[in-house]
């Protein structure tokens, strides 16, 4: 009897590892451990400077153009460089929100608060690339249309 138990729950182990195994989806595909798979192949991104619809109240602008190789970080912020208020007129780029410029307490800042000095937070490039989950967004517009 302890033999057929002792049988029966390595069966059972075996089985659900043979299964665990199968069932698994992992990023690498069917590429062994120990080679290097060939990356996919990298999106591009929008560089059409053309702005885009928001989707819903206050959602931020999405950035229209190219972004690679832009430094922003502690010492430079390169977005500023077309859209800060002393240079958007010369770049012809849209400024920089009233907001931006707005710290915790409610004190307007002759710069941008630095609250908001790294745009990639909220701010993000477009790709022109495949979905690859159907999106089932509905905007606010057709939401109040609708009625719903």
């Amino acid at each position: 009897m302890k033999t057929l138990i002792l049988s029966l729950v390595t069966l059972l182990v075996a089985g659900t590892l043979v299964m665990a195994e199968t069932q698994v989806a992992t990023l690498r595909g069917s590429t062994d451990l120990t080679a290097e798979p060939t990356p996919p192949i990298m999106q591009q991104a929008e560089n059409k400077d053309l702005k885009r619809e928001r989707a819903y109240p206050q959602q931020p602008p999405t950035i229209p153009h190219k972004i690679d190789g832009y430094q922003v970080d502690l010492n430079f912020n390169k977005c500023l460089s077309c859209h800060n208020r002393k240079t958007a007129e010369k770049s012809q780029a849209p400024m920089v929100s009233i907001t931006h410029f707005q710290n915790r307490e409610g004190q307007f800042l002759i710069d941008v608060t630095p609250a908001r000095y790294f745009c990639n937070q909220c701010h993000v490039p477009q790709l022109d690339a495949i979905l690859l989950v159907e999106n089932m967004f509905i905007d606010m517009d057709t939401l109040v249309s609708q009625g719903k």
